[in-house]
């Protein structure tokens, strides 16, 4: 079988997989809720036993941004990859997810001094706005530093840099905060798929799925960047616009996922390694495409661990992404390590 053959049948079968487990990621949870019930929701059906606002606000809605999150944080963690050629590096690398907690953090200590809960006034919005601004922020750092500087590692350890100097503040924000506001913003920290409401979702799509599929037009200067930076300038990419690319891409679709979710990781480091793995090719035409759908996949089954618990709560979809796939890169790193790039 050549590879083009090859790689249309396993994107066959990861498009069939990433259908069988919306399907079933759909029906896991503490409510039962049936493929019928979807059935006859999506169709208009009043008859169905289960409210749509059951179906439409928390089981369709969270499965949805499973979808999404995984896709946006793969794709991220992809191109940041391959524009430092670092194995290890990922949609957070540049202090994004820090940035967001920063925000959040400033928020709830604020609240606490006025004897409110930031996570229940305005139903959350004033959260998602919060880490947004702190992502926004270390954006804005780090596209600056990467107009002065030419180095891709220099602009990777400022931005390590940044993240350890804001958890030290964050530290400080939560030594100062009152008990209830510390655990709700620990809570927070753990990651979930469940606070955004269908009006939230939406936002999130409109401002993810048009970058993702922005990413197509990367990838020929991506696939020479490659065979090194000076061959991509001999062959026409202009490497600098190249990077600020990669870097505005990436801080918003991990702040915007930040911003709903609460930070997540492991999905942005593991799934490209994961899909290049798969399709045995460095070719970002076949890996963008790729990383949505295993991303995708991969956070789906962490929702359905996170969620056939449901008797005794549901467990944070941070820990679990990290229990579920550290093995699982460590052995694609040992097995391949001379094979990333």
């Amino acid at each position: 079988m050549n590879q083009h053959l090859r790689q249309i049948v396993v994107f066959a079968v990861l498009l069939a997989a990433a259908i069988g487990l919306f399907l079933l990621d759909f029906t896991t949870g503490a409510t039962q809720i049936s493929l019928h019930d979807l059935f006859l929701y999506l169709t208009g059906n009043e008859n169905s036993e289960v409210p749509a606002i059951l179906i439409r606000e928390f089981r369709l809605t969270r499965v949805l941004t499973a979808i999404i999150a995984g896709a946006s944080l793969s794709v991220s963690g992809l191109l940041m990859q391959t524009i430092f050629r670092n194995p290890l590096a990922g949609p957070y690398v540049l202090g994004i997810s820090s940035g967001a907690g920063l925000g959040v953090a400033l928020l709830v200590l604020g609240a606490s001094f006025f004897g409110m809960n930031a996570f229940q006034t305005g139903g959350g919005l004033m959260v998602v706005l919060a880490a947004a601004a702190g992502a926004g922020l270390v954006m804005m750092i780090i596209i600056a530093a990467s107009l002065k500087m030419r180095d891709n590692i220099t602009v990777l350890i400022l931005g390590i840099l940044l993240a350890a100097v804001i958890s030290a503040v964050v530290n400080l924000l939560q030594y100062f905060a009152d008990s209830f506001s510390v655990k709700s913003f620990v809570i927070w920290g753990m990651g979930s798929l469940t606070a955004l409401s269908f009006n939230n979702l939406s936002i999130l799509i409109v401002i993810c799925i048009p970058l993702i599929m922005g990413t197509i037009y990367l990838c020929k200067p991506l696939n020479l960047f490659l065979l090194g930076e000076d061959y991509a300038r001999v062959s026409g990419v202009k490497v600098h616009s190249l990077r600020i690319a990669v870097f505005v891409i990436t801080c918003v679709l991990a702040g915007s996922i930040t911003a709903f979710c609460g930070p997540i990781g492991f999905i942005g480091i593991a799934v490209p390694h994961i899909t290049r793995w798969i399709f045995k090719t460095q070719n970002h035409f076949v890996l963008i495409a790729g990383v949505v759908i295993t991303g995708a996949i991969f956070m789906m089954v962490a929702d359905i661990i996170s969620h056939s618990f449901a008797s005794t709560g549901v467990l944070p979809i941070n820990s679990v992404t990290a229990i579920t796939g550290i093995p699982v890169i460590v052995y694609i790193v040992i097995k391949n390590q001379k094979n990333y790039f």
